[in-house]
């Protein structure tokens, strides 16, 4: 059999431990066999980024403005133990958070269902997506230890004025942070989100902390409420969804007892705490898609959860690992599946598409990893990680 031709390489982000490991599994079993596999290959992985003093995820990061898709696999972002553990020069930044910077992006996430494993949340009939904004907050922060003194924000503007705000005054010890957002970011967040919205006909929530935040969070709420005034009410309207603005502790409340079919927009740390709530209600952190959308359409997907250190330990002394690859996998059949509408070649959007059946017709089967095995209803055999793909394999 011929395998489908690519016209446009993908950007391929390599990682770290276990899930590098899949990412060539993944590759091995039910990609190269099929397509003729074209991409820009960048290494993340801990030590490469060390070596390369992390210019390398910038370029990558680059790379996926040039081509305009790229696939990642699970990065480690250090700290002092990493920095221990793999002998680094310092400890470096997120390279979620760098290429998000660069990409100016929202993250979409959302849970793969399948029949036979139900939401820990018992009202939750549809999935709800998660839209996290990806830049800025804490994640592009400046913060430190320090002694008795006083802390101030102090603002420079463009003519020379200086404004100066207090924070705290320590009388021992302490820690401080400060963090910032822009217009533009929020902006494009907003926009993402309420396109999203229309294109998949689901209502948008957004909630902050705009009560105690008087400036920073209601700067948030201002914003997309402007817009949504402005460029979106009447499409959402003609479209019959809506758009909801409350407290985030309300949207929680509301969230939990909702039926889902939504899209969640979450500031950064928000989007980044209650996406893992969300995969682990619906399933497994393994059963998670993610998506970064820029505002000029390029396009990251990645898979959702971390390393698996253990697991990558436990593969370095010989033993059988179970790790689900379910979210590395619907990363590159994501990315496939974007190159093919971007680049007009319908058969690998329709191979990418046919992998993701035929995984979710795997689990559905009783076939699965041991992690699924206690949400499973119904009669089920766990397989390792090899022995997954292979049964994907088997289906198409």
């Amino acid at each position: 059999m011929a395998k489908i031709p690519m016209k446009t390489p993908l950007v391929e982000i390599d990682g770290d431990e276990m899930t590098r490991i899949l990412w060539q599994w993944v590759k091995e079993i039910l990609i190269a066999p099929y397509v003729d596999l074209k991409t820009e290959y960048y290494d993340l992985g801990l030590k490469n980024r060390d070596q390369t003093e992390d210019q390398v995820t910038v370029d990558a990061a680059n790379a996926i403005r040039k081509y305009g898709v790229g696939v990642k696999c699970a990065t480690i972002t250090a700290n002092a133990q990493r920095v221990d553990e793999y002998k680094l020069a310092q400890m470096w930044k997120s390279p979620n958070a760098t290429l998000r910077a660069i990409l100016d992006g929202t993250v979409f996430r959302a849970p793969i269902v399948v029949k036979g494993i139900t939401p820990v949340v018992k009202s939750w009939i549809k999935p709800i997506t998660i839209a996290r904004h990806a830049y800025g907050d804490i994640y592009k922060c400046s913060e430190a230890v320090v002694g008795k003194g006083k802390a101030e924000i102090v603002f420079t503007a463009e003519n020379g004025e200086v404004t100066r705000l207090p924070i705290h005054d320590y009388k021992g010890p302490g820690v401080v942070m400060g963090m910032h957002n822009t217009d533009e970011s929020i902006s494009s967040f907003a926009r993402a989100c309420f396109e999203f919205g229309l294109s998949t006909k689901q209502d948008v929530w957004f909630g902050a902390k705009d009560t105690i935040s008087k400036q920073y969070d209601h700067h948030f709420k201002d914003i997309f409420a402007d817009i949504y005034a402005n460029e979106y009410e009447a499409k959402y309207k003609n479209a019959g969804i809506v758009y909801f603005y409350t407290l985030i502790d309300d949207i929680v409340a509301r969230v939990m007892r909702s039926k889902g079919g939504f899209i969640w927009a979450c500031k950064n740390y928000d989007g980044d705490v209650m996406s893992d709530m969300l995969a682990s209600a619906y399933g497994s952190l393994s059963m998670m898609t993610s998506v970064l959308v820029a505002p000029d359409g390029a396009t990251e997907y990645e898979a959702s959860h971390g390393t698996v250190t253990q697991h990558y330990y436990r593969y370095l002394k010989g033993e059988d690992v179970t790790t689900n690859p379910i979210a590395t996998l619907f990363a590159w059949t994501g990315g496939m599946k974007r190159r093919g509408v971007m680049d007009g070649n319908a058969d690998l959007t329709a191979f990418a598409q046919r992998v993701e059946d035929a995984t979710i017709a795997t689990v559905e089967s009783g076939v699965m990893t041991k992690d699924l095995i206690p949400l499973f209803a119904g009669e089920a055999r766990a397989v390792n990680c090899r022995g997954f793909l292979g049964a994907i394999a088997d289906k198409l």
